[in-house]
């Protein structure tokens, strides 16, 4: 599975876990401005060994790869867009062909498991509705096709096939499902999520500024489920929702 340290692959991460998969975590270091991300996947996959549950975890460095590839997510001169998650200027963090780079990578992982080992493996992924209006390579179009094109170009591609529990979900349906893996497998799903990272924009303490879209999206689905976001904000907890709140009210009475 496709590890990046934010909200979303580490849900999926717990739920692989919880219904007994064996997992193999990809990070991927690709110039990322929110890098800490890297680090809190390294200290979430720490905690789960503490408490005895093993995860073999690689970081991959394609920071050279993605060095030409202009986006607001690996400029870190360029600024960061503030506003709620399905605006318009969201779409300068998209970064061009990334999850078919990244799911490329991870289907070759993939094959070689299942050919070395003889069993079927699957490609997960935590991409989900949320994302679709935005980043065209969240959709279930993209992994069906690519699932498709992947097939025909690989020998034993028939024992490796994409598993995207959260295509047809939200924010608030991953938070729901996390609880009830965390709480299946005996983990503390506060210290879970601390250890993950969905700013678009930390300072340089990591803290996260709870002004970006994928923040805003954050904090919403948090007040939702009725829990605080444990993760550290710029300007606290109680001052980022009300700003995620005011932004819902504003877009809901802009359409």
């Amino acid at each position: 599975m496709s590890l990046s340290g934010g909200m979303d692959s580490t849900a999926l991460l717990i739920r692989l876990l919880a219904k007994g998969y064996q997992v193999t975590c990809i990070t991927y270091d690709y110039g990322q401005r929110h890098s800490v991300e890297i680090d809190r996947a390294r200290e979430n996959i720490a905690y789960f060994q503490e408490c005895g549950i093993i995860v073999e975890h690689m970081v991959i460095d394609l920071k050279s790869a993605f060095s030409a590839i202009e986006s607001v997510l690996t400029c870190s001169e360029k600024q960061v867009p503030e506003g709620h998650y399905e605006s318009v200027q969201m779409k300068q963090t998209v970064v061009p062909n990334r999850n078919a780079i990244f799911s490329s990578i991870l289907f070759a992982h993939a094959l070689n498991i299942s050919s070395v080992e003889g069993v079927e493996v699957k490609v997960a992924m935590g991409v989900h509705s949320g994302d679709h209006e935005i980043y065209p390579d969240c959709r279930p179009e993209f992994y069906d096709t690519l699932g498709q094109s992947f097939n025909v170009g690989n020998w034993g591609s028939e024992m490796v096939s994409f598993y995207l529990p959260y295509i047809d979900g939200d924010k608030v349906s991953i938070l729901t499902d996390a609880l009830e893996s965390s709480e299946t497998l005996g983990l503390d799903f506060d210290t879970i999520f601390m250890n993950t990272n969905t700013s678009y924009d930390p300072d340089s303490r990591g803290r996260s500024s709870g002004k970006s879209g994928s923040d805003v999206e954050r904090v919403l689905a948090f007040q939702r489920i009725g829990r605080i976001d444990p993760v550290e904000y710029v300007d606290g907890w109680e001052s980022t929702l009300k700003y995620a709140l005011d932004l819902k009210e504003t877009h809901e009475a802009s359409k």
